[in-house]
């Protein structure tokens, strides 16, 4: 079954932010002409049940808050352990591949310094480049396929577990964690969580300006701050949830401190 088109992922993170402040600005200005309509033929009792209705639905945006940064930023140290897991598989890779028997050990050491650097390359590609990432995951792919040859080779000449063995299990180790650290930049808080999360705080303002009129007081300046650290917690959400985007960015420090090392 085909992956849903999304409406948000490829839209830039300072634009969705940015309509969603002002959203809450313009509905909030809309609740309070509503609410300063009505506020004649409105009871007490049901003023007091709008400001219950408010908290909920406030309360309803605390949540929803908690529960996506909580997702976003639970992937975004996923991918970080994973870019760890795989810089330390290369590593150990570059270690045994001493073991290998001396006619194959320089055209190993060869193809895993690119496969090194393919890593590198394509870790700072922005996923939404799906043709350039396309073209990477070829080249690393036949990468894969040169270093697992070169296994089958080194386990002809020399079946010890010891050494082309330890090499064949440490290529495994590289080969598993690029799938799963690849995996990871796939998957991001669902956008239906954000798309919710988008209605209740635009809601919330349209809340706060009917109660604010029907108080017949317009609180814009406390609101308008409110909304602004609103807005700007969505857009860490938003930041965190798209790998190499955003200003929030997972440090490839390690593999860059490999490649110098090799």
């Amino acid at each position: 079954m085909p992956k849903p088109p999304e409406l948000l992922y490829h839209l830039n993170s300072l634009l969705i932010t940015a309509a969603l402040f002002l959203g809450m600005v313009l509905i909030y200005e809309l609740g309070y002409r509503i609410g300063r309509l009505v506020q004649n033929r409105t009871e007490e009792e049901s003023r007091s049940l709008t400001g219950s209705i408010q908290g909920s639905i406030l309360g309803l945006l605390a949540l929803l808050l908690g529960f996506s940064f909580s997702i976003a930023m639970q992937r975004f140290d996923q991918r970080s352990q994973a870019l760890i897991e795989e810089a330390n598989a290369i590593g150990t890779l570059n270690l045994r591949l001493q073991l290998l028997p001396a006619e194959l050990r320089d055209t190993a050491e060869d193809l895993s310094r690119q496969y090194l650097d393919l890593r590198i390359q394509v870790g700072a590609l922005d996923l939404s480049q799906a043709q350039a990432r396309g073209a990477y995951a070829r080249q690393i792919s036949a990468l894969q396929q040169a270093l697992w040859d070169l296994a089958i080779q080194a386990a002809a000449l020399d079946p010890r577990p010891v050494t082309s063995g330890a090499y064949m299990a440490a290529l495994t180790a590289v080969i598993d964690a690029q799938g799963k650290r690849s995996a990871l930049q796939q998957m991001h808080v669902p956008e239906v969580v954000l798309l919710l999360l988008f209605l209740v705080f635009v809601t919330s303002g349209g809340m706060l300006g009917y109660s604010s009129g029907l108080n017949g007081q317009r609180v814009l300046t406390p609101t308008l701050i409110v909304s602004a650290l609103i807005a700007m917690i969505v857009f860490i959400i938003i930041d965190l949830d798209r790998p190499k985007r955003g200003m929030i960015q997972v440090n490839q420090s390690n593999l860059l401190e490999l490649r110098d090392s090799v």
